[in-house]
């Protein structure tokens, strides 16, 4: 089992970048695949990035490809998402997921999660 916290949102405005952690607790994050999902008021939560806890294969959706960045120090028990060029719409509270699997963009495929960070970007 393991136990995930977010942290690092904040108000941003448009263009700008942030990074969001995710602290793991409990096994070793290394054996997990990390993935981040967001859910923006009114809309489903969608896939935003994974990294694989086998190969480190990373994936993105579409929406964030060349903006956004996951990695993860397995030393540490962190994960990261780094965002650049924030927009508007990238506004949402972000998730970070966990599961002792290959990667999946259902999050339906995590067993694991945090409780949210709150991502606001401004004009």
């Amino acid at each position: 089992q393991v136990q995930l916290e977010e942290s690092g949102g904040g108000l941003v405005q448009a263009g700008g970048s942030l990074r969001l952690s995710c602290a793991a607790s409990g096994r070793a994050f290394g054996y997990y695949t990390n993935a981040w999902f967001r859910q923006a008021p009114g809309k489903e939560r969608e896939f935003v990035a994974g990294i694989n806890w086998r190969s480190s294969s990373t994936y993105y959706a579409d929406s964030v490809k060349g903006r956004f960045t996951i990695s993860r120090d397995n030393a540490k028990n962190t994960g990261d998402l780094r965002m650049n060029s924030l927009k508007p719409e990238d506004t949402a509270v972000y998730y970070c997921a966990a599961t002792p699997g290959a990667f999946s963009q259902d999050d339906g495929a995590y067993a694991y999660w945090g409780q949210g960070t709150q991502v606001t970007v401004s004009l």
